[in-house]
């Protein structure tokens, strides 16, 4: 062992016994020596020291396999790192960013991507996922110039299945396409957006999907949420013109729901939604559609959002009328979120999470490391070295919960 007390290093110099019987990495069978090369790992600090590690590391010869190394107790291949080292860095990436982490352990920026990266395909090799029953399908985005993934999720439980590039129809046939008949076939949910290229996979895929196809009513409500701040930005603007100020900061007066206004907001919104105001039929048109999702029984459901949608229709308030006719256009699937109970707030608590990794990492410039971030914090995946697990927690929880 040489300590450097100026530099606040240590290195410890592991040898290997003479005698020791060498086995093939790949199938165990005993191999002669071939040679030895020299490797050096970070190990886990020695008081206030960063330590290394440093091994002629031995190659055999095996008369299946060739010339290779060892299989290494202590490290895994392609890493500077001990296991134990790495299993640390991966810990705390779980709740701070890679240029916070580097700089705490004394790493660079791509050592700790490296870990990450490392981590993130052991547990997808590992991973022993049964296709969900009930699948949700959203799309994020990962930067301003509206790039974006699809992220494939269970809505049963907050794990992100799958993250695919871009929002095409080739990003969800990457998911479904990896699936057999017999997984496709117990598919019984897919909700989703109204999003065509979503829509066109899972019909080429999923068998009897038009009772499987379900739109909930989050995007819905978002679709006429946005109809209605159209149409009040738009009025504003008119009204202001001719002096009449009564819409100046209302916006989100209009956006939410009557028993989510304090005694102050309803006292000012009341006079406005009982006005002859376009954005007051708008909104009571979105109010009426919040009602419409506590039937049980699909034939109730349909009576009430066609008679709904004849009102929606003559209106004659054109963002209303565009979402009136998609949701036309998508009725079935609107009746199918209702009659099998689906919501989507795992997906979009799931979306939360997205938001706080980007905001961790200060934003992503490309794709891959974003779906592998997702993959890292929301993947539920076995990410530490083999074989280690960290000895507090037991085999089988090893997610992160964000």
């Amino acid at each position: 062992m040489q300590l450097s007390a100026a530099q606040g290093v240590v290195e410890v110099t592991v040898s290997l016994r003479s005698e020791t019987e060498l086995q093939c990495a790949r199938c165990g069978a005993l191999a002669p020596r071939y040679d030895a090369r020299a490797r050096r790992w970070r190990h886990l600090d020695t008081c206030q020291f960063k330590t290394f590690v440093v091994c002629e590391v031995p190659r055999v010869e095996c008369a299946e396999h060739g010339v290779h190394q060892v299989a290494l107790p202590s490290a895994e291949p392609g890493s500077r790192f001990t296991a134990l080292f790495e299993a640390l860095v991966i810990d705390w990436l779980k709740d701070a960013s890679i240029r916070a982490v580097a700089r705490m352990m004394d790493l660079s920026w791509d050592e700790v991507d490296g870990v990450m990266e490392r981590a993130v395909a052991r547990g997808l090799a590992r991973r022993k996922l049964d296709p969900p029953s009930r699948v949700g399908i959203d799309e994020t985005s990962f930067a301003k110039r509206h790039e974006y993934v699809t992220v494939v999720s269970d809505l049963d439980s907050p794990t992100v299945v799958h993250v695919a590039d871009d929002r095409k129809e080739e990003s969800l046939d990457s998911c479904f396409s990896a699936l057999s008949a017999q997984e496709l076939a117990r598919i019984e949910v897919v909700a989703m957006d109204m999003w065509k290229p979503y829509i066109r996979s899972t019909l080429a895929y999923v068998p009897d999907t038009a009772r499987k196809i379900c739109f909930d009513r989050f995007h819905v409500a978002k679709h006429l949420g946005d109809a209605v701040n159209c149409i009040r930005a738009e009025e504003h603007r008119e009204l202001s013109a001719d002096g009449d100020d009564r819409l100046k900061g209302t916006r989100y007066l209009w956006l939410h729901g009557r028993e989510h206004l304090d005694h102050r907001g309803w006292e000012r919104f009341e006079p406005l939604q009982r006005s002859n105001l376009k954005v007051a039929r708008a909104w009571a048109i979105k109010e009426t559609a919040r009602d419409l999702w506590n039937f049980v029984r699909r034939g109730f459901a349909v009576r009430a959002w066609k008679k709904w949608l004849g009102w929606a229709l003559r209106c004659r308030l054109e963002p209303v009328l565009r979402v009136a006719r998609m949701i036309r256009d998508h009725l079935e699937g609107v009746v199918n979120a209702i009659v099998n109970r689906v919501t989507s707030a795992r997906s979009e608590g799931l979306n939360a999470k997205i938001q706080w990794i980007k905001r961790l990492a200060f934003g992503f410039r490309n794709r891959d490391r974003f779906r592998r971030a997702i993959y890292f914090h929301l993947g539920w995946l076995d990410l530490y070295p083999t074989p280690l697990l960290p000895p507090s927690r037991p085999a089988g929880q090893t997610h992160t919960e964000v």
